[in-house]
């Protein structure tokens, strides 16, 4: 059977994933493109399952929405009996989700083949893994020295960055984005998913950026020109319609700053095995001052700060299951409806006992810094006073 980036060839009637061991995950009937962008959003972790699926995704050729009722026009609607999600990646899609089966004994999702990601996906195993007592927490995970280190905190909050500073140091890789974490505290895991990497990013990273495309990089350079010429452009010619509609448009044109690669490209051979111990937690929070600190804080702390942080991050399935609720009021799910109680109890119990420290730096951030004011903490036994030992 051929194999593309790690996928099996969907000449196979299913693909399965086994996300350690805790949910499985089972493609039915995907074409190699629909094989390939799951692949993007669950990484390597493909596995024969022995066991029933905890969600089935099935790929059909054409998806009847007959009788449609829309509830966000071109983005959600419903029939007499079914939900669908009518975009993926800001592109059409036809997807139908069982919001109902949930957190049960198995949730079927229905795909129109040919989309770019199947919407939910990952929101879905993360809520199905909170049925096997783990939670997913915002943040990444690494090996270094021995030592499990979970960096946790707000979007921009240096999260990947801070797992980027630690690569250039023998840091090994266990996940970006989402760290599942056992409520006993005893183990972390990760979805090596594709990562995103700003240009800022690979100019602290030379070996990532010899493997970045030619053009990605031209692309760049161009941005930053026209930035450039656009700031430096004044008198009356920055006032002319063109040099205005470029200065409105230039923020969203910045976002283009970025490529995706898979995990592997950063880390090479310290890529997995996607699990570890979790023996330190950082709670990253970027700040106006150029200093970059550590020091200790309560692990029960970084619990409620977090807990907001899950919640804000669900908050684009739970915008659909509140359109599935309004849809069809007799099927609410009791499990999702109190969901958020059941993430916060796990959560304190996973971080609990662990050795917890805040981190302040500056946004954007030198990598080297970054790693030199953090890594006495991740190598050395630390006093509940800050000193180490």
């Amino acid at each position: 059977m051929s194999k593309t980036n790690g996928v099996s060839s969907a000449s196979s009637k299913h693909v399965d994933y086994d996300i350690h061991g805790l949910v499985g995950i089972r493609l039915l009937d995907p074409a190699p493109s629909d094989a390939e962008a799951v692949f993007k959003q669950l990484g390597p972790l493909q596995k024969p399952l022995h066991r029933e699926p905890d969600i089935l995704v099935r790929f059909v050729e054409h998806l009847p929405i007959s009788g449609l009722r829309h509830l966000i026009l071109n983005e959600s609607g419903f029939t007499d009996d079914s939900f669908f999600i009518l975009r993926s990646s800001k592109k059409s899609a036809r997807v139908k989700i069982a919001f109902e089966q949930i957190g049960s004994r198995q949730c079927e999702i229905v795909c129109e083949t040919g989309l770019r990601a199947v919407p939910l996906l990952l929101a879905i195993v993360n809520l199905t893994m909170l049925r096997k007592d783990c939670v997913a927490l915002h943040a990444s995970g690494f090996v270094y020295e021995n030592t499990g280190v979970v960096v946790t905190g707000w979007a921009k909050g240096g999260k990947t960055e801070t797992l980027l500073s630690f690569a250039a140091h023998g840091g090994r890789y266990v996940g970006d984005e989402w760290i599942l974490l056992s409520g006993d505290g005893q183990k972390m895991y990760g979805i090596p998913e594709i990562i995103r990497l700003w240009d800022w990013h690979i100019e602290n990273l030379p070996h990532v950026r010899s493997q970045i495309k030619r053009e990605d990089l031209l692309m760049f350079k161009a941005i930053h020109g026209l930035d450039r010429f656009q700031e430096n452009l004044n008198g009356p010619f920055g006032k002319m319609l063109p040099i205005k509609l470029l200065r409105e448009g230039m923020p969203r044109i910045k976002r283009q700053l970025n490529v995706r690669v898979e995990p592997k490209i950063v880390f090479g051979d310290r890529f997995g095995p996607f699990s570890a111990k979790p023996d330190k937690v950082f709670f990253a929070l970027s700040h106006a001052d150029p200093a970059t600190t550590v020091e200790p804080m309560e692990p029960a702390a970084i619990a409620r700060h977090m807990i907001s942080s899950i919640r804000f991050e669900q908050l684009p399935f739970m915008e659909h299951y509140l359109a599935f609720k309004f849809a069809f009021p007799a099927r609410a799910n009791a499990f999702l409806d109190n969901v958020h109680e059941l993430q916060y109890e796990i959560l304190q119990r996973a971080l609990s006992g662990k050795d917890a420290y805040m981190v302040r730096h500056p946004y954007p951030l030198s990598f080297e810094e970054l790693y030199t004011k953090m890594r006495p903490y991740c190598e050395s036994a630390v006093t509940p006073s800050g000193v180490l030992t």
